[in-house]
């Protein structure tokens, strides 16, 4: 009998993935990742972990609590304090998955004796009978599709990672969590990065590093002064509200020059561009890119993938031309690339030339 180790989080979709492993004849055991103690977010870990253990009981399976919280600290808060202060846009959950929960996490499943790691992640995954390699394919409900967050997964990973959401809707998961008597089904999906709450990014910065960060000159696209703004670390491209500004018409953040500290802003027209660069790529569905390709990709994980080009850029890079221009791509973005509903890859977006500019991450 194969083993799964299932990464349970307290919600209902990491409950359900736990019972249909089971029942497919996997022999399981439950755990929840320790990410963070001693602050403010462990009454709600608590919470998280009664819950876990409520549906872990129910199934009858062994669970645990695995304490990954320093190698959370090194691999994805300090990157996302990194990339924020260089004036990137992080995507931690990303990070988390590629290296916690499909890196630490499959390696205590390893450690276990175990054969794979589940979780409750809307996707399908599955191995090309002509290649070879591990596909990584949208989930079958497109409204809660999270191959995105996938996107950077490797071919080692995806052989031992288990999506069994992947063909199903979120109204049947509620209901089977609530046939099952589980805690979870009435249970809100969180919307937060788990270590933000509020989403108050510069309020975090300020606690996580101790630092002050100064106010600045706004700037418009001219270069002229037309205000003071709290520091360029609070503010992200394409943003409106909270500027402050009077200006007779609505402008947004254009982009951020973090070394003078200034923000540039705009009318909205300005937010849209078609090229970028993206590194620290992971091909999935190819070996590596060789030639230009016909792709559809997005920047974000709302998006709806658009037509581009990609093709080599050299040193590790890919040069991506989307053939519309899309708004406010910046850096510290991952970008990921569909074939139909097949992940290609996925890579972190590193310079958008008239855009918000290059990153040093």
């Amino acid at each position: 009998m194969s083993g799964a180790l299932i990464a349970m989080s307290g919600g209902v979709d990491s409950s359900v993935t736990a019972y249909l492993m089971k029942e497919r004849g996997y022999d399981c055991r439950g755990a929840i990742l320790r990410l963070r103690g001693g602050d403010a977010s462990e009454e709600s870990f608590r919470r998280d972990v009664e819950d876990a253990a409520q549906a872990a009981g129910r199934l009858g399976i062994p669970f645990e609590v695995i304490d990954c919280a320093g190698e959370f600290r090194r691999e994805v808060v300090d990157k996302f304090v990194r990339v924020y202060e260089a004036g990137g846009i992080p995507n931690p959950c990303i990070d988390c998955n590629r290296r916690l929960k499909f890196g630490a996490l499959l390696q205590a499943a390893l450690e276990r004796g175990m054969d794979c790691v589940a979780t409750g992640h809307y996707a399908r995954v599955e191995r090309d009978k002509v290649s070879g390699r591990m596909l990584l394919r949208k989930a079958l409900d497109a409204s809660k599709d999270q191959s995105y967050v996938l996107c950077m997964l490797t071919q080692e990973q995806l052989a031992r990672a288990r999506f069994p959401l992947g063909e199903m809707d979120k109204a049947r998961t509620r209901a089977l969590a609530a046939e099952l008597g589980l805690s979870s089904a009435r249970r809100r999906d969180s919307q937060d990065i788990c270590f933000v709450p509020g989403g108050d990014y510069a309020a975090f910065l300020e606690r996580y590093t101790g630092k002050a960060y100064p106010e600045g000159d706004y700037l418009d696209l001219s270069g002229r002064v037309v205000g003071r703004h709290r520091g360029a670390v609070r503010y992200t491209p394409g943003q409106r509200k909270g500027l402050g500004l009077a200006m007779g018409e609505p402008v947004y953040v254009c982009r951020k020059d973090m070394a003078n500290n200034s923000v540039t802003v705009g009318p909205d027209a300005a937010l849209y561009t078609k090229l970028f660069y993206v590194e620290d790529l992971n091909w999935i569905a190819i070996e590596q890119l060789d030639a230009p390709l016909r792709l559809k990709a997005k920047t974000r994980y709302r998006q709806a993938e658009q037509w581009a080009n990609v093709r080599p850029a050299g040193e590790g890079r890919a040069r991506v031309e989307f053939d519309e221009p899309q708004r406010a791509i910046a850096p510290g973005q991952t970008c990921a690339f569909y074939e139909g509903d097949v992940v290609v890859g996925g890579g972190t977006i590193v310079d958008v030339p008239g855009g918000a500019g290059g990153m040093e991450a």
